[in-house]
């Protein structure tokens, strides 16, 4: 089931709150590079001829965006073509190219390659929590158990081989990394597999409990499994 048809599910009242921002993302999407799956502490960005602003974890970057990476501050960034994983130490500064960053300042940053598939998914990541901060407000439309989804052959395969990049992704995880979650959360949420998602996010939790958008995801995981 793709994005789109999730919405639908959701009924219109949801639709019409998320309809602006996809459509917007609609637009924009084929300018944006790569998403910071990552960051802690000062890390800012300039954007075409705009003011500098603050990163933000989960926001997408696009080609030509400057980024200064303050001392003791961390940004990892990953390229939606190829797959390509960038993890930067402040201080540093790099240019956002079309699949690898191009270094300006700073020590070499730790590079790693994420599993053919998963960019793909780590890209919806935004959208994911958009729905969530929607979802978990409640209304009709959206609260309440969800039938128990039952899914194609090809359907069952996937959400399988996404079960298994899972566990390899998580393997090279450090701790406190949620990315192999967020992969995995996304999955499943394509599918509507609710019950499925609870232990991802509780997971997600134990790894960063201050985390608001993780904590929107488990309230919304909530939200659709009550009985």
């Amino acid at each position: 089931m793709s994005l789109g048809d999730k919405l639908l599910s959701m009924g219109k009242p949801f639709i019409q709150g998320l309809a602006l921002a996809f459509l917007f993302a609609a637009g924009s999407a084929l300018a944006d590079s790569g998403l910071i799956n990552q960051l802690s502490g000062d890390v800012v960005y300039t954007s075409g001829g705009a003011a500098a602003s603050k990163a933000r974890a989960f926001m997408k970057v696009r080609e030509g965006d400057r980024f200064t990476v303050h001392a003791g501050a961390q940004v990892r960034i990953v390229y939606f073509q190829g797959g390509r994983q960038e993890a930067y130490t402040g201080p540093a500064t790099l240019i956002i190219g079309a699949q690898a960053s191009q270094q300006q300042t700073g020590a070499a940053a730790q590079v790693s390659q994420l599993p053919a598939g998963v960019p793909q998914k780590i890209a919806q990541t935004p959208e994911l929590i958009q729905i969530a901060r929607l979802g978990r407000s409640g209304g009709v439309a959206v609260r309440g158990a969800q039938p128990a989804q039952r899914l194609s052959p090809q359907a069952q395969a996937e959400v399988r081989q996404a079960r298994q990049t899972y566990d390899q992704l998580r393997k090279s995880a450090a701790a406190d990394d949620i990315t192999p979650e967020l992969y995995l959360y996304s999955v499943l949420q394509d599918h509507l597999l609710y019950e499925d998602m609870k232990p991802v996010v509780a997971d997600m939790q134990k790894r960063q409990p201050a985390n608001p958008d993780v904590a929107a995801m488990a309230d919304y995981v909530k939200v659709k499994t009550e009985k």
